[in-house]
């Protein structure tokens, strides 16, 4: 039994359960990369995917009911198309420039986007054709690069969504995301047995991560939470950026 491992795991379950329960999976990022410290990232990724399935039902369940239905409707198929996408064309990608891509994206949109006083309420949402687009790109990240947030994350910012709202509603179509990555990671090979069991034996960690999240979401206001939601997302940019060019490097 390798004990740094699986306190590696521990560590990105929880913060990954926090971040789900409270502020849409905006730390989830962190959970590979600090796996990936002790084993292979194709490894981490398959060991996260089975505990995420698990998270997403106890952050549904925490938030229930509270999501908006209309960006249900627009934002799930696409996002599903952009997950069988990537399933078919997996290996025609370099996984790093996708993330400088992602990354320049999301610093970029936060740039433009955090000057504006009232930013959530004065950006116009986007047309129905660009936030598919843009949910479609967000299932083809998140297979590919485990990179979903941040394309994500740029269609529901501009959609004025109040911070309860926007968790759930991120929870449900993550949810539907993570769910039908099990079909072809399954395909692919990427999961077994053993895996899923490690995997979903982080179960009480998970739920103590959602539960301590979801409180965190109530205790902090409107404006710092979308405070928080732009600066996760121009961090978790800089991540991409930086995963990718030392990978390139």
């Amino acid at each position: 039994m390798d004990w740094f491992l699986i306190s590696l795991i521990g560590i990105a379950v929880f913060i990954t359960g926090i971040s789900k329960g409270g502020f849409s999976g905006a730390f989830g990022i962190l959970a590979v990369p600090l796996i990936s410290l002790q084993t292979s990232p194709t490894l981490a990724a398959a060991i996260m995917l089975p505990i995420l399935c698990i998270m997403d039902i106890f952050t549904v369940q925490k938030f229930w009911r509270k999501w908006n239905t209309e960006q249900l409707l627009k934002c799930i198929p696409a996002a599903i198309v952009g997950v069988i996408i990537g399933g078919l064309t997996a290996s025609w990608f370099s996984i790093e420039w996708l993330k400088i891509m992602v990354g320049i994206i999301a610093v970029g949109f936060t740039l433009n986007s955090w000057p504006r006083k009232n930013t959530r309420t004065t950006r116009k949402p986007l047309s129905a054709i660009v936030g598919r687009l843009w949910c479609c790109l967000g299932g083809f990240t998140s297979f590919i690069a485990h990179a979903g947030g941040p394309p994500m994350s740029v269609y529901l910012l501009r959609t004025n969504l109040d911070k309860t709202q926007y968790v759930a509603t991120a929870a449900v179509i993550f949810t539907a995301i993570n769910y039908v990555k099990l079909i072809p990671y399954g395909m692919l090979g990427q999961l077994n047995t053993d895996n899923i069991l490690l995997s979903l034996s982080f179960t009480p960690i998970a739920f103590l991560g959602v539960q301590l999240g979801a409180w965190l979401h109530y205790k902090i206001s409107t404006e710092w939470f979308f405070k928080a939601m732009y600066s996760c997302l121009f961090l978790t940019g800089l991540k991409l950026i930086w995963d990718g060019t030392s990978a390139l490097s």
